[in-house]
């Protein structure tokens, strides 16, 4: 069984104090909180196996270096790839997102081409494809939404066509919850020759991956939205499509011979990792994938949706609050307005009360544009929050409103 309230003693910042009342933690789709067993397999790291990896002859660059590639190992298994070499650590999405875009398109994408990005889509995975469709002098393209928040997928036809190169997409949205069924995507991607790039940084943490199952070729995620550190991503590719792409970055580790006539690259994966690696943050991230395995992932999800179907519920009551995405299939994300109130306000109440939710565009300013707003409230609920939590969540949006209006 599930024992929300045992789980909770995994992760040490859920006992503090915040203006003296205890933590409501709601903005795990930022960053999610440790668990023990992260935050002790990092300290244990630094503390007696620190070396750089792969260059050293000594012990403990050995013992580093094989851990880091049993990191590798254990996040291939988890997203479901199937090579070792398509798992290229990154320092987070974003630095995966910008990888493709520049060493991809510098081999595949040209002059009157397209790209079609959702309209759904975070700015880590709308930014990156404008620039290289800019350098490159192709043609983006947007998927809407509806108002439910469902993909217009009746909309692909008049999308991608024969010249269409890369479809990029997210898992679930940072900002609606929604989770678009995207295998007609990839489907209709496929069939004309072109390659799907999915953002994974919220999908990963709630049922996403299976990579290869799901025929993604491109998937990126970041560690620290999965209960593990800062500063650690991840860049699944499909084999064949990394080796044909350039390096995005040149430097140590990621060469084979460097003479001023030529230089030769590392095989995948290290090609695409100059550079001392983030050695102790992909182990780390691998730590925190065990953990959340040992839980049970299908475990996790039906405690999330529990909490997620409570607070709409609850919140849906509230009077002049309006939920923006309603899609049938959400990861456990409420984003909300107030009629008469800004979303900066409620949250710096909010926090007064020792309730911390995100504020603001979300990175995702399309999606404010669409529902003509400039900033929601959004609660990310993760795998330790309760139903006792929402109610206070309730109560306290519901003494903004009355000390806002």
């Amino acid at each position: 069984m599930f024992d929300v309230e045992a789980l909770r003693g995994d992760f040490p910042i859920l006992g503090r104090k915040v203006n003296n009342r205890e933590l409501v933690y709601f903005d795990s789709g930022a960053t999610a909180q440790k668990p023990l067993a992260v935050i002790e397999a990092t300290d244990r790291l630094m503390r007696q196996y620190n070396a750089n990896i792969h260059r050293g002859v000594h012990h403990l660059s050995g013992q580093m270096t094989q851990m880091y590639e049993d990191a590798r190992e254990v996040v291939r298994k988890f997203i479901g790839a199937e090579h070792s070499q398509e798992i290229i650590f990154t320092a987070g999405a974003t630095s995966a997102i910008n990888l493709v875009a520049y060493a991809w398109s510098e081999r595949f994408l040209h002059e009157g081409d397209n790209i079609v990005v959702s309209e759904m889509e975070h700015h880590s995975n709308i930014v990156p494809w404008q620039l290289a469709a800019q350098r490159c002098g192709a043609e983006l393209r947007v998927l809407p939404f509806d108002e439910r928040g469902d993909l217009i997928v009746d909309m692909l036809d008049s999308l991608i066509d024969e010249r269409t190169r890369l479809v990029a997409v997210t898992e679930a949205s940072n900002t609606l919850g929604t989770c678009p069924d995207l295998a007609p995507i990839v489907a209709k991607a496929h069939a004309v020759g072109a390659v799907v790039m999915v953002d994974g940084c919220q999908g990963v943490v709630h049922g996403g991956g299976h990579v290869a199952e799901r025929g993604y070729d491109f998937y990126a995620f970041s560690g620290h939205k999965l209960y593990g550190p800062t500063g650690i991503g991840v860049l699944y590719g499909r084999k064949e499509l990394l080796e044909a792409m350039p390096p995005f970055m040149g430097g140590g580790d990621m060469v084979d011979k460097v003479t001023f006539a030529k230089t030769t690259y590392a095989p995948l994966p290290l090609k695409f990792e100059a550079g001392t690696s983030n050695f102790i943050g992909a182990v780390g991230l691998a730590e925190a994938m065990q953990y959340v395995e040992r839980i049970g992932m299908d475990a996790i999800e039906a405690h999330e949706q529990r909490v997620l179907s409570a607070m709409t519920e609850r919140l849906s009551a509230i009077e002049g609050l309006r939920i923006y995405g309603q899609s049938e299939h959400k990861c456990p994300i409420v984003s909300f307005t107030i009629d008469g109130t800004h979303s900066y306000d409620v949250g710096m109440i909010l926090d007064k009360l020792g309730i911390a939710i995100r504020t603001g565009h979300h990175c995702a300013e399309p999606v404010m544009t669409h529902f003509g707003i400039v900033g929601m409230c959004r609660a990310s609920i993760g795998m330790y929050n309760t139903l006792g939590e929402v109610e206070q969540l309730a109560l306290g949006i519901e003494r903004a409103v009355r000390m806002l209006k």
